[in-house]
Formats: structure tokens, sequence, C-alpha cells
């Protein structure tokens, strides 16, 4: 994968990575300190349970989500926002198909395989 250091980063310029046969993701753009992530659910695609060191916020631009964050359930939609601390279990479950837009600190090195 090409690195994302640049300031200004078009859409069209990234190719969506097949997660599963309902989840694609873009990383838009990162460095060291920080990572910007779309992730597009179709209705029924599970982000399964897991944790990581690194904060998480997320961004529902569009669709309804199941979300889990420390054993804490809530259907949130579109324009609302998650947070996940360190090492926190957290997974959605897509209800209405739709977008989250994902920030992390530090960079998910994870994800650039």
């Amino acid at each position: 994968m090409t690195p994302q250091f640049n300031s200004l980063v078009k859409d069209e310029d990234i190719v969506w990575e097949i997660i599963d046969s309902k989840i694609k993701r873009k990383i838009m753009a990162y460095n060291d300190k920080l990572m910007l992530v779309k992730i597009d659910f179709e209705t029924g695609g599970i982000g399964q349970l897991h944790h990581h060191p690194h904060l998480q916020m997320s961004y529902v631009a569009s669709g309804v989500f199941e979300t889990t964050i420390a054993n804490e359930t809530k259907i949130l939609k579109q324009g609302d926002v998650f947070f996940v601390p360190e090492n926190a279990i957290h997974g959605v479950v897509c209800l209405e198909a739709g977008l989250l837009v994902d920030v992390f600190s530090p960079l998910r090195e994870d994800l650039l395989c």
C-alpha cells in the first residue's frame, strides 16, 4: 500500500480494499500519530468484537449500526459518533447499509499490510 502522507487527498485516487463480502475500506491518510479510514458496510456486515491499544473515534457518515463498547450497546445512525478508549473491546453490526469514518491515534500499522 502506498503511504498517504499528502495534505490533500482525493477519494477517487484511493481504491477500496475488500475485507469480506459485506465490508470494504479505504485508508485515506495517515502519519505516525494519526490515521483516517473509511469503512463501507452492507446491511448485515459485522465489525467483530476486538480491541487494540489505539484511541479510536468513529463518525457515522450514513447508515445504522448496533455499536458495542465495553459491554454497552447502542444503536447509532447518521451524524452520531462513538469514542473507543485504548484496549476497550468494541465492534459493530450494520443494521442499514452505511459508512463509518474512523480516526485512530497513533497510526494502526496493522491495517497497512
